[in-house]
Formats: C-alpha cells, structure tokens, sequence
C-alpha cells in the first residue's frame, strides 16, 4: 500500500461519498419484494432503483443483515427466482443509484479539468460470476463501464474512472433532476454487449452495444444470489475506506425522496402537523411539515387509510383517494385530501383524523424519486 493511500484511508474527508444509504441501512418501503423484474422501480432499500427491459426473469430483492465486518450489518440482496436463458438482443436488467446534477459539481465533467471518479462497493454471490458496473451520464448520453468479479466472500471492488473532460460531453446540469447514475449490470442482451467494449472508456451511449462487456447473467439459474453493500462514489484516483455516517443523516437524505407514513408494528396514526377538519360530507383536509423538503412536489399512493371523525358517536370510513391540495414555496408545507364516501352524521367543520388500518399494511406514501 502506498503512503498516499495510508493517508487517504486514516484521514477521509467527510461527505467524500456522493451515494446516499450506501450501506443499505435504510428500507423504508419494505424490507423484502418477490415477483421483482417486470417493471422498474424503487422496491426495498432506500435510493436503490431498479430497471429493466423486456426480461423474463424475476427475482426477489430484500435488505439483508449481512455485511463486511466493519462496513455494515446490512446489505442489499438479489435472490433469482424465474430464470432466462433466451436473451433476446434488448433485455436488461441493473441497479442503478440516479443522482442530481446540483450535487456533482465538485466532479467537472465535460470541462477542462474534469476530476477522476473512485466508484468502490462489497459484493459476493453463490459462486463466481462477472458484472459491469457503469458511470451513465444522462444529460449528456455517455457512458463508462468496468466489469467486476464476484466471488462466495465478501471482497470490496474498487474501479477508478478517468475524467470525462470535453471530448463530445458537456457539464452536468446544475439542477434537481437525474444527471448521473452508478449502473450495475446483472442481466443484459446483444444491444448492449454486441459491440467493442472497453473497460474504463467513456463513449456515447446511443452506440449501445458497448455498454456491457462479456458477463454472467443473474438469470441464469434459480441458485443465484447478489449481495452488495458498502457502495461509494468520490473523487479522485484513490478509493478510500467507506465513509461511516450517522444512521439519523442517511434518513434525513432519504426523506428528500421519499417519505412513509402510517403504520409500523402499533403506530397506526398518521402524524400530521395539525388534525384535519371536514370541509363537507366527503373530503378531509390534513396539513404535513414535511422536512427535510422533498426534492419536488411529490406523487401519493396509500393503502388502507380511513377517516375518523371526532364526535360523541364516533365514526369512520375507508379513504377513497388522496390528492395533493397545494405547498408552500419550497415544497415543505403540504395540505393533503383524504377522500372517503360519506360517513352518517358528519357535518361540515367536525374535526377528523386520518389513520391505517390496525395492522402494519396501512400506509401513505410521498414519492420525489428521480
């Protein structure tokens, strides 16, 4: 080990890592999805998202606690459960940790004096398998991938990519939106491995087939399995040991994305910053403090939401809908309307709450992911 990576590993800088919760210690969707391959999304663990194309293979992705001692006791895992061995040409199938252009400045892509990028992650499977970890640019279309080895231990990977400076890229926007993405590539057919691929190359992304070398396919048998943990991203030509954070600063990232409320084990109250009052005999309106404020206005799904009004008799009924009714500038204040049919008795002005059935499926989801 060179002294400079001695000084590097004793001495980190803090907020090195451009990754959020890459020590997979945060799921607040869920902490285990079957069934996982058909659409894209963000399943499991926090700012872990999943893509893919016309494959029809599935597996099930799960936060696992398992992890390199002194790096994690959690990690992401991928457990293959239908197989495909009949790769058409545009199947696809990668994780992918999509980050805003406001927050990679500090790389200088696409300009003169572009920083080197140190991508470094743990990984191990049931046997030995090859997959390809990719910078994808999205502003710019380009793209620069390395293949990595997976064994049966944990061993970290550490891929250095040269800068990207101005030859046919431009400078990543300054904005809240998608700019750049850590890909890793499990599955993928001959419009992405039929061309001339070239480990730490940038290249254009519209020539596809270039993007992924010769690798295993995470389809390939029901044994598969895929643990990763540990996944960073800093600059320089030097990885250095994984930057530890405070579990209560990685939430507060992931609140930016995304937001749960409802019910967890016996909390099957929504908080709400104020108790919400009935407009007329089918709309409740609640007010949310949502901080940190999300990235943009966020979408809301629910599941198993009802409305009780607060009288002397009582009464309840299953929400219908839910609509976003308006923000305050930056996003942080939201109103939100809970949308039930009617409830016998209620009356304009009675004041109601909102809440999840009594169980641990209820839920109300705010939703800024890129």
């Amino acid at each position: 080990m060179t002294r400079a990576r001695e000084n590097a590993n004793i001495s980190p800088a803090v907020g090195r890592n451009m990754i959020i919760n890459g020590a997979m210690n945060v799921a607040a969707r869920s902490s285990s999805v079957a069934g996982i391959g058909a659409a894209d999304g963000y399943f499991t663990v926090d700012r872990v998202n999943f893509a893919q194309a016309t494959n029809a293979g599935r597996l099930t992705m799960s936060q696992t606690a398992d992890g390199p001692n002194g790096i994690s006791a959690n990690c992401l895992k991928l457990d293959c459960t239908t197989v495909d061995t009949s790769i058409a040409a545009d199947e696809a199938a990668l994780l992918q940790w999509k980050l805003e252009g406001q927050n990679l400045q500090r790389i200088g892509k696409g300009v003169a004096g572009a920083k080197q990028l140190a991508v470094s992650f743990y990984v191990k499977g049931n046997a030995s398998a090859t997959y390809t970890c990719e910078l994808f640019d999205n502003d710019n279309g380009r793209c620069n991938g390395q293949t990595f080895a997976v064994t049966t231990d944990w061993t970290r990977v550490e891929l250095i990519f040269p800068a990207d400076e101005d030859d046919g890229s431009s400078p990543l926007d300054d904005d809240n939106a998608w700019s750049f993405s850590i890909n890793i590539w499990i599955h993928a057919g001959a419009t992405y491995t039929g061309g001339t691929f070239t480990n730490g190359t940038w290249a254009n992304s519209s020539s596809a087939n270039i993007r992924v070398g010769s690798q295993s396919s995470f389809y390939s048998s029901t044994d598969n399995n895929f643990f990763i943990t540990g996944v960073q991203m800093e600059v320089g030509p030097v990885a250095t040991d994984f930057e530890q954070e405070d579990i209560s600063v990685t939430q507060n990232k992931c609140f930016r994305y995304f937001r749960k409320f409802g019910s967890d084990g016996d909390q099957n109250y929504i908080p709400v910053s104020e108790m919400g009052a009935t407009q007329d005999n089918y709309r409740t309106r609640a007010n949310y403090l949502l901080s940190p404020v999300m990235r943009a206005t966020p979408s809301l799904s629910f599941s198993t939401l009802q409305v009780n009004v607060l009288r002397s008799s009582g009464g309840s009924n299953a929400v219908t809908s839910v609509a976003l009714a308006g923000q305050e500038a930056g996003g942080a204040g939201l109103s939100t309307f809970f949308h039930t049919a009617e409830i016998s008795g209620q009356a304009v002005g009675q004041t109601a709450f909102a809440r999840v059935s009594n169980s641990d499926s209820g839920y109300l989801f705010f939703d800024a992911e890129l």
